[in-house]
């Protein structure tokens, strides 16, 4: 921690709407996800609709993009977070972004109604079983890249002040 802190917890005072908990999450998470859906619906056509996916160098900048918009939205709700005096940024941090996760479950729940024509519960089931892993792993990835952004935006403001 670059600065010094008391052991004695303070009050916090009642913030915004928008940066109380799963407001913060949804708002958080829908801009991570537009920024790559387009790009999901090619991948996961490619997955369940037997299509050939050939533009594995554009994945790369998709994922690129998706990590600096996650940096993005992660640095900017923590600085709103900061100037409405709450100090306890960690695991917000963290979900604001991964609730880019949740708008891809949605997103699947979509894609199994709209496009995929499966017959039977076992393949329905398969289907939300292997779109739960990917959101999951979705949401986590987007979370840790919003952590991090937010220790480093942290560590840069208050290592820069003087403290005598």
């Amino acid at each position: 921690i670059p600065t010094k802190v008391t052991k004695i917890a303070r009050q916090i005072p009642e913030g915004p709407i928008y940066s109380q908990m799963p407001y913060s999450i949804l708002l958080g998470g829908i801009l991570p996800f537009g920024a790559v859906c387009i790009e999901l619906f090619f991948i996961m056509s490619a997955l369940w609709l037997h299509q050939i996916y050939y533009v594995m160098g554009f994945l790369l900048v998709i994922v690129l993009i998706l990590a600096a918009t996650c940096a993005e939205v992660a640095i900017v709700l923590c600085y709103l977070q900061l100037t409405a005096e709450d100090h306890r940024w960690w695991w917000k941090a963290f979900w604001n972004c991964a609730g880019a996760g949740f708008y891809l479950i949605l997103y699947s729940v979509w894609f199994l109604i709209s496009r995929l024509k499966l017959v039977g519960i076992l393949p329905v089931v398969v289907y939300l079983t292997y779109m739960s892993m990917i959101s999951l792993c979705f949401g986590m990835f987007c979370g840790a890249v919003g952590f991090l952004m937010s220790l480093w935006f942290n560590r840069t403001i208050y290592g820069a002040l003087k403290v005598d």
